[in-house]
């Protein structure tokens, strides 16, 4: 019995001197982390035929006075819009995107100048789904006034330029896992699983070809809008473990 308590006194000491030290024994720890990595991009391409054209037409008015400036623009883009939706263009594909007013000065007289006029500028953006006529939409909104025509973009429909855009992203990604594993192989590095994925901007740009015998649309010649093709793309940079 005594040589029990014994034993349980020695154990109390030990553990109120391990309590007393215990804080000023150093303990050391190691975290590990693994910094490693592979990066890699693809490229995804599809081509397409465009079904649709994106015009931009408007007027440019020179007057003595505001109202007439206005007045003239008025006309004209309310005559072109009447113009093209004849052809068959819906009016929520009419968009106006300016409507601005400037005053002209003469600068001969002195420094200060003086008004001369003003000039007032209309645009509208038109979307035409039926890219057979974009050729008649030019042609019928100069032929009702407009004297600026620019911007033209030929592209695909809203839902199908999501879903070829999509098909460029899965082509972007294939080609990046392929010079990934193939680049790996080379190197005699180990991949382990893809811990990043951004895409470096995609781009259904269309580039618009227009030939206008008139483009200064003074003189003869009839739009020619040319559908071609356009590329749809997308641009991936994957980032692996390395292991």
């Amino acid at each position: 019995m005594v040589r029990s308590l014994g034993k349980f006194v020695v154990l109390l000491v030990l553990l109120g001197l391990f309590l007393k030290f215990a804080p000023a024994i150093p303990i050391s720890s190691v975290v590990t982390q693994k910094q490693d990595q592979f990066t890699v991009s693809g490229e995804g391409k599809v081509t397409v035929v465009p079904d649709m054209a994106v015009i931009d037409v408007g007027i440019t008015a020179n007057r003595p006075t505001v109202k007439a400036a206005q007045g003239q623009a008025n006309s004209v883009i309310n005559g072109v819009s009447e113009a093209v939706k004849k052809l068959g263009v819906d009016t929520k594909d009419i968009k106006s995107t300016n409507y601005s007013i400037y005053p002209q000065y003469d600068y001969s007289a002195g420094s200060a100048g003086r008004i001369t006029g003003y000039q007032v500028s209309v645009n509208l953006n038109l979307k035409v789904r039926n890219i057979d006529l974009a050729n008649q939409v030019v042609d019928a909104a100069t032929g009702s006034g407009a004297n600026t025509v620019g911007g033209i973009q030929l592209t695909v429909n809203d839902d199908r330029e999501k879903e070829l855009l999509q098909e460029a992203r899965e082509l972007a990604v294939k080609e990046a896992k392929a010079k990934a594993a193939s680049l790996a192989k080379a190197a005699g590095i180990s991949l382990g699983r893809i811990i990043n994925i951004q895409e470096a901007g995609s781009t259904p740009g269309p580039i618009p070809m227009l030939e206008r015998a008139a483009m200064s649309l003074g003189g003869g010649g009839d739009t020619k809008i040319e559908a071609g093709s356009t590329d749809i793309t997308s641009s991936v940079t994957l980032t692996y473990e390395t292991r």
